[in-house]
């Protein structure tokens, strides 16, 4: 009985969680509204306030509502990032590229317009990194790898292009995985970000997106 209480418990805040989820996408709540109170959505649930309390810690980790000590709950967005994410994870290497091309190339090329010096220091800090674990541990490359692609797109200086390529980095880093378990890594094509990063540093947008698209095809 105790191996199967669990179970139970989880299967219902799956359930409080997907009501919940379909009162926000409905547009039931506006963005920074008050939420009912625990013992009113359990009433309208049907479920304990234990279990509303678990799906609300899980809505606010999901980014989707914030929870206010002793004030309640208010409604942040609308869209599941974990639901974004879901989606995310079951894309192909072609659409994980496709959508690179989309994203990071034209972000790049926002960053050469608009790279500060600090930038270019940061990226210079990054790519260092990044060269120096080029021929060593995979999965450490990849993760300064990714240092250095985010700091790109940081460049362009929009928030929303960083936001979603935050989302998408992880994607980038399963593609970087799934060719570099395949291929052996190549110098010539690790000094494609070097001159990647000339050409940000000299403001020149369309020579960083053809490296950007180069790098893509050819990681």
């Amino acid at each position: 009985m105790t191996d199967i209480a669990p179970l139970i418990k989880r299967s219902l805040v799956d359930q409080a969680l997907e009501q919940l989820r379909q009162r926000i996408t409905q547009g039931v709540w506006a963005i920074g509204e008050r939420l009912p109170t625990e013992p009113e959505l359990s009433a309208e649930l049907g479920i304990s306030r234990n279990t509303v309390r678990e799906a609300m810690r899980v809505l606010a980790f999901s980014g989707l509502i914030e929870i206010r000590q002793g004030d309640g709950s208010y409604l942040r967005s609308m869209t599941d990032p974990l639901g974004a994410m879901k989606a995310l994870s079951h894309c192909t290497l072609v659409q994980a590229q496709e959508t690179r091309q989309i994203l990071e190339v034209e972000a790049i090329g926002l960053a050469a317009l608009r790279r500060t010096d600090e930038d270019l220091i940061a990226l210079r800090a990054a790519l260092k990194s990044s060269g120096d674990h080029y021929h060593g541990d995979l999965e450490h490359y990849i993760s300064c790898d990714l240092v250095f692609h985010k700091r790109l797109v940081d460049a362009a200086h929009n928030p929303a292009l960083s936001e979603l390529y935050q989302y998408f980095s992880s994607i980038v880093g399963a593609q970087l995985r799934q060719t570099l378990n395949i291929q052996p890594r190549r110098q010539a094509v690790f000094d494609l970000h070097g001159a990647l990063l000339d050409a940000v540093e000299q403001q020149d947008p369309e020579r960083a997106k053809a490296l950007s698209r180069q790098l893509i095809n050819e990681p």
